[in-house]
């Protein structure tokens, strides 16, 4: 895919999926099929509150989905990635990879830009 002549403003990334616990969950669930809530708290490190408050977000979008239901007597709630959110993950990647410039670039602008450091004078 040929790159865009101006690459895009930070703004133009999807703020609903930018922020870190919601960007982990959309991303973990575009590789599964679906997990539960403990499963994804547990792969997200992040705690039962957290990551009720960022699902709902992701589910009132219509990004996520989330099924409640009861397994030997105990709930369980499931989430799954909608097309919706699959489609909204590929455009953030896509902004994302049009704002980035090439990793190469980035590595030999780093490298000719090394000074040696110089030790910092005493005061006084």
């Amino acid at each position: 895919m040929a790159r865009r002549k101006h690459p895009p403003v930070p703004g133009a990334l999807d703020q609903l999926i930018h922020e870190r616990l919601r960007l982990g969950i959309v991303c973990t669930l575009a590789v599964q099929d679906s997990l539960s809530f403990t499963e994804l708290r547990d792969l997200l490190e992040t705690t039962d509150g957290n990551l009720s408050v960022q699902a709902r977000k992701l589910e009132e979008a219509g990004y996520i989905r989330c099924s409640k239901r009861f397994e030997e007597r105990r709930p369980r709630t499931t989430y799954r990635l909608t097309p919706r959110g699959r489609a909204a993950l590929e455009d953030y990647l896509q902004t994302l990879s049009d704002m980035l410039p090439p990793l190469e670039q980035v590595r030999h602008s780093s490298a000719a830009r090394r000074s040696p450091l110089r030790p910092v004078p005493a005061e006084g």
